[in-house]
């Protein structure tokens, strides 16, 4: 029962010495346009793990409002980066969609982004999450646009990052659904009339917490 003590304590002790490392790679939706930055995803993702006794460090953020995948991909490569992470989230392609770009292009650069962020894991697969792309055609800004053809593409962007998540075995959270009750709730909306409201981040960060959990 002594040594069974002992090695409990050495290893709180060396979790202790060693805290998580959490790295989300986006854009405007991962640092959290139109809010204060203690509002966005990871951070509160973040808060919620130290909550359930987990030392977490501060995300390391790679994220810039408009990023399209490939200019993620360029940002990182500009990055000063430190890993293994013990988390990697990745959350893009709605300015590909907003672009008009393909969906066969999105397939390409999505896929390598994804191989980065297992590599940037450790390899571990169980460590990386993909969220969905929020659908900003429920959004004020969008009220002049095809609100319909919006959704068609964003679903048909999701269905892609879906099927490859899947095919390479990491999480995957939908948020998606959170984004379009936007439409029958101006709360969810930051004041910009785009983005998600800080009320909304909170609930992807309470759906988000477990699945990173579970890596620990």
């Amino acid at each position: 029962m002594l040594r069974i003590i002992l090695f409990c304590l050495a290893f709180s002790t060396t979790k202790s010495m060693n805290p998580v490392t959490y790295l989300a790679l986006g854009d405007s939706y991962t640092i959290g346009e139109a809010v204060p930055a203690s509002c966005s995803f990871p951070v509160l993702t973040a808060n919620i793990l130290r909550k359930d006794g987990i030392n977490i460090t501060e995300p390391q953020i790679i994220a810039v409002t408009g990023w399209t995948t490939d200019e993620l991909t360029q940002g990182i490569k500009a990055a000063t980066l430190h890993p293994p992470y013990n988390l990697v989230t990745l959350l893009i392609g709605v300015n590909n969609q907003y672009r008009g770009r393909s969906s066969d292009e999105y397939r390409r650069e999505f896929t390598a982004l994804l191989n980065q962020a297992i590599e940037f894991a450790g390899n571990r697969k169980e460590a990386v999450v993909v969220l969905s792309i929020p659908d900003w055609g429920v959004t004020p800004f969008a009220k002049d646009r095809d609100q319909q053809q919006i959704a068609t593409e964003i679903d048909a962007f999701n269905a892609v990052n879906k099927e490859v998540s899947t095919q390479y075995g990491v999480g995957y959270l939908d948020i998606t659904g959170f984004t379009r009750e936007a439409i029958s709730d101006l709360s969810l909306v930051a004041e910009d009339g785009l983005h998600p409201s800080g009320k909304d981040y909170q609930r992807w960060a309470k759906a988000l917490a477990p699945l990173l959990l579970q890596s620990l």
